[in-house]
């Protein structure tokens, strides 16, 4: 990821914050159920790439420090812990 990556999760997670004001507007006005569902399946996508985004920064950071350390297992631990917890 290029530049600040806490800058660019905000400006995703702010985008989401956006469709989903959307998708509430769509149902207050009662818009057609398969536009609305158009738009969750979109926020889904756009809130599991951002869940992506922030566990690579996570495991990247791991990775380094687990250069730093002699218990390499315990960063690697790590980092499988919060995968099984983003994948389920």
């Amino acid at each position: 990821m290029q530049g600040d990556p806490r800058k660019s999760v905000i400006s995703r997670l702010r985008r989401i914050e956006g469709q989903v004001r959307g998708v509430q507007r769509m149902i207050e006005e009662e818009a057609d159920c398969g536009e609305i569902l158009n738009q969750i399946a979109a926020i889904k996508s756009a809130v599991n790439h951002a869940g992506i985004v922030i566990f690579e920064n996570h495991a990247r950071q791991c990775i380094n420090k687990s250069f730093n350390e002699t218990e390499k297992d315990q960063s690697f631990d790590e980092i499988v812990r919060v995968m099984s917890r983003f994948i389920k």
